[in-house]
């Protein structure tokens, strides 16, 4: 399956000290997307050990907060919390991954990138960037099957 994105817009915001303190752990920057803040760290080792402070993150308003790092397995690394929209960690962010695309696609200089969001159950993606669109595929798991009826 390929999902067919408009890029996020992202611009680099100062680390505030309301971003600082929802996590253990110093980025090294802060970007600000459409709806989300996106905090990069130096590494995907770092990013693993990272403990959110989840009622922190829920005061910064906006849809979320994605770490990434450039990843040792994939071109870079992620995790997504949203606790203001009542989910604490998504396990798989497509919509997360417009912004990173164009962030990544600059920082290592291709078009075609690799993905993983570390959540517990993580997600592979592969991510291309096309102009102002990305393309986002991987494998998909089954999460709910129901009916709607409409009288």
């Amino acid at each position: 399956m390929i999902l067919n994105f408009q890029i996020d817009i992202y611009e680099s915001i100062e680390l505030s000290e309301d971003l600082i303190q929802g996590f253990d752990i110093l980025p090294k920057y802060a970007l600000k997307g459409k709806t989300d803040y996106v905090l990069v760290f130096e590494s995907e080792n770092q990013k693993e050990k990272i403990k959110p402070d989840l009622k922190q993150i829920a005061k910064l308003g906006g849809r979320g907060v994605i770490i990434t790092a450039k990843g040792n397995d994939a071109d870079f690394v992620s995790r997504f919390f949203a606790p203001q929209s009542d989910i604490d960690e998504d396990p798989v962010t497509g919509s997360a991954h417009t912004t990173q695309t164009p962030y990544w696609s600059k920082r290592l200089n291709k078009t075609d990138l690799t993905a993983i969001q570390l959540s517990e159950r993580k997600g592979y993606l592969n991510c291309k960037l096309l102009d102002d669109r990305v393309e986002i595929s991987g494998k998909a798991k089954l999460y709910l099957i129901g009916e709607i009826y409409v009288d």
